[in-house]
């Protein structure tokens, strides 16, 4: 469960990154712009030296529920790692949810590994995986872009082309933000 007010700070920061971009309120957040400003690294299993080809292929695996990404950290750098085998639109989602647990200021998880090196337990907070979600929804599609898609008209298969995301991320995105229903009531007032 979201704190109280979680979903309005999502929005403010959304905007006050697209501010220090140099972005308009509607201008389309790239995760590879935002990760940039941040300084985080964004590698896909091909750029990780040393990785096996065996491994590179179980890394990416196109099954529907494979792994995305997630992030690493040594000595100060932060590394998104992602699955390049999934939609643009899928590692943009994935992406900008990684930056949003570094944004959010998230304490990262952590995998702890037996002696013979198998992954035996990862720690999970189901607090913060709400949060980063929520944030990434946020900076991909503020309330503000998903206003300005409805009033300009825009198809959604076009909102999604211009935006970088699902389909099912915009129909989300529109269907809890209220937004047809604002829409809806702007129009009625000025049929009147």
């Amino acid at each position: 469960m979201l704190e109280r007010g979680f979903k309005t700070w999502c929005e403010n920061v959304s905007l006050q990154i697209r501010t220090e971009l140099g972005l308009t309120g509607t201008a389309p957040l790239n995760p590879e712009a935002l990760a940039k400003h941040l300084n985080v690294l964004l590698w896909k299993p091909i750029d990780i030296r040393g990785l096996s080809p065996e491994a590179r292929v179980v890394l990416l695996g196109k099954e529907r529920n494979s792994w995305s990404a997630v992030t690493v950290s040594f000595a100060g750098v932060d590394a998104v790692i992602y699955n390049s085998s999934h939609s643009k639109a899928r590692q943009s989602s994935d992406i900008m949810h990684e930056l949003s647990h570094i944004l959010i200021g998230h304490e990262p998880g952590k995998i702890f590994l037996s002696q013979n090196g198998q992954i035996m337990l990862r720690t999970y907070d189901q607090t913060q995986e709400e949060e980063a979600a929520c944030l990434a929804n946020a900076l991909l599609l503020p309330r503000e872009v998903l206003l300005f898609i409805k009033r300009a008209g825009m198809s959604d298969s076009k909102a999604c082309e211009v935006y970088g995301v699902s389909r099912k991320l915009l129909t989300f995105r529109i269907n809890i933000s209220g937004v047809n229903r604002q829409v809806r009531r702007t129009m009625a007032t000025a049929l009147k």
